[in-house]
């Protein structure tokens, strides 16, 4: 029988904290080395469009700050 992700997580967050850390770091560590070539390219391609029409003047760049009050804002209606 396999786990869900649901089962997992409720499991996870029962670790110490030490463990979660661990856990964490393992996770990071696979994603950042096993990433879909296609999506790569993807995320490299949007990137690339971004910078060009902020360096063409499309469009302005926005703080961080400042755009996740924006879409908290959103959010709550």
């Amino acid at each position: 029988m396999s786990l869900t992700v649901d089962q997992i997580y409720n499991e996870a967050i029962q670790l110490p904290d030490e463990s979660k850390v661990f856990l964490t770091e393992r996770l990071v560590e696979y994603l950042e080395t096993n990433i879909d070539p296609n999506l790569e390219l993807l995320h490299i391609e949007t990137a690339k469009r971004r910078r060009d029409d902020i360096r063409s003047g499309r469009v302005q760049p926005v703080e961080g700050k400042e755009a996740l009050a924006h879409v908290r804002r959103v959010v709550k209606g």
